[in-house]
């Protein structure tokens, strides 16, 4: 049988670890119940595995299960968070800032309230990807009524100063949402300390399963109105109507505890992989590092590569190499990176990109192989272009 390519995509998704999937089975066969239905010991056994399961997320941020709102994902919970706060708050202002090298969950649904007379500000970021503060202060106004920052970029890994941007908006009275779907159980991540009113996760991106996500809505100082997008059963506090799926969410939850058994440890061991890879691309003519050097996720390694065209690339790496170059989501575009471009390369750069991402299974073998083989066809693509 053909050897199955190293797989450093791990941005893009994660296996379901086999812990979480054990999790998972019961809900499927045993406990089937559905959890609104609270006559019964099905629906009781049910709603248990629901409520363990948010708790464990809430834990993760410092919440209260109260404000857990479970959905598809995190691109519904960024539509729910961006489209329900514009539409609660209209009467106080139509003025929403994000930045331009957010996620396309978050970007297209601002474009789509643009198109319904909201004014939204992208906020360039620095060569290293991150936001100037200052400029996000001067770009706060009377009628600004959402500041929506990603805490860890898909592509790039960038870690956003969250703290300190919460601190801004709560001294300005706006609500602060961000996208962390790339952030949970790698970093730590703390409502209240950080001041966060929105927050959007997933599960799929700490190797639990796809189709489960949630949105964090802070309930007092200040309490967060949202209009649902989704009306219905009224479950989840309204804001998200339909029947939950007991096996995802219990998935879920698993998927959170273990990784914040192991962050610090993986943290570390990532961060050594990853730096070990651009120790020896670094080296390469033509090679560069894309976003802040250290302020980034510990599994993630983007880089750009001169001289070569961006899609025979990564052609030559698909035999060895699972990797992309760029978000999934906008994998089959054929525009260079808006995240890259962002950050001032050009767009013979920004097609000539590529993500390395590191996971929990990732050995520094795989990370050997796959760097001497990405360093022998970058090479070989270079000498061709001569």
């Amino acid at each position: 049988m053909m050897q199955r390519p190293i797989y450093l995509d791990c941005h893009a998704t994660t296996p379901v670890d086999p812990q979480v999937l054990e999790a998972m089975l019961p809900y499927f066969t045993e406990h089937f119940g559905n959890p609104s239905s609270v006559s019964h010991a099905y629906g009781w056994e049910a709603e248990a595995g629901v409520k363990q399961a948010r708790e464990m997320i809430a834990q993760a941020i410092n919440a209260s299960p109260e404000e857990i709102i479970f959905t598809s994902g995190a691109t519904e919970a960024n539509n729910l968070a961006i489209k329900g706060v514009a539409e609660a708050y209209f009467s106080q202002g139509q003025h929403i800032i994000t930045v331009a090298t957010e996620h396309r969950a978050v970007l297209d649904p601002c474009q789509y309230l643009e198109s319904l007379g909201f004014e939204v500000t992208y906020l360039p970021v620095g060569e290293d990807g991150l936001i100037d503060l200052e400029t996000l202060k001067e770009t706060i106004r009377e009628d600004t009524i959402l500041v929506s920052v990603m805490a860890a970029n898909n592509e790039i890994g960038v870690l956003q100063p969250i703290a300190d941007i919460g601190e801004i908006c709560r001294e300005r009275g706006v609500l602060f949402h961000t996208d962390a779907a790339q952030a949970l159980a790698k970093i730590p991540l703390d409502v209240e300390g950080m001041k966060i009113d929105l927050m959007s996760l997933t599960a799929h991106k700490l190797y639990g399963p796809k189709g489960i996500g949630a949105l964090y809505v802070r309930r007092r100082q200040p309490k967060v109105r949202l209009a649902s997008q989704i009306q219905g059963g009224g479950q989840e506090r309204n804001f998200r109507s339909g029947t939950l799926y007991p096996p995802q969410i219990v998935g879920f939850g698993k998927a959170v505890e273990l990784g914040l058994a192991e962050m610090d440890a993986e943290g570390e061991r990532q961060s050594k992989l990853r730096d070990r890879a651009w120790e020896e691309l670094s080296q390469l003519e033509g090679v560069y590092l894309n976003g802040h050097p250290t302020q980034r996720l510990p599994g993630n390694l983007n880089i750009s590569v001169a001289g070569v065209d961006g899609t025979a690339l990564i052609l030559g790496l698909q035999p060895v190499i699972a990797v992309s170059s760029g978000s999934a989501c906008s994998s089959q575009s054929t525009a260079p990176s808006h995240v890259i471009t962002a950050l001032g390369r050009g767009k013979a750069l920004a097609n000539a990109s590529i993500r390395f991402g590191m996971g929990r299974f990732t050995t520094e073998e795989e990370i050997d192989s796959a760097i001497a083989h990405t360093k022998t066809t970058i090479e070989s693509l270079q000498k061709a272009k001569v």
